[in-house]
């Protein structure tokens, strides 16, 4: 029975679904811009605060409060550009 866990786990692990290969998506890579250079182009996009700042599946993802609602926001690491934003409904 144990083999019959371990072939799989050894798989995902060799392709990288798990493991240090899926660890490194949740780091900014070399080529992102700084984490202040994102803070800004959100404060300059109507943000008045950013409440989290984090890299997630090689995004750069957060939460904010712009307009006075709380926000989700996704942000391309390498430019900077605001590619998804939403209200936070985990309130």
């Amino acid at each position: 029975m144990k083999s019959v866990i371990r072939a799989p786990l050894a798989l995902a692990f060799a392709l990288g679904l798990i493991g240090p290969a899926s660890a490194k998506k949740d780091k900014p890579g070399t080529d992102w811009i700084p984490a202040e250079q994102v803070k800004q182009t959100l404060m300059k996009a109507g943000y008045s605060s950013i409440t989290e700042l984090e890299a997630n599946d090689g995004n750069c993802e957060g939460e904010g409060l712009k307009n006075g609602v709380r926000m989700e926001f996704h942000v391309d690491p390498k430019t900077g550009t605001i590619t998804k934003e939403k209200p936070d409904k985990d309130l």
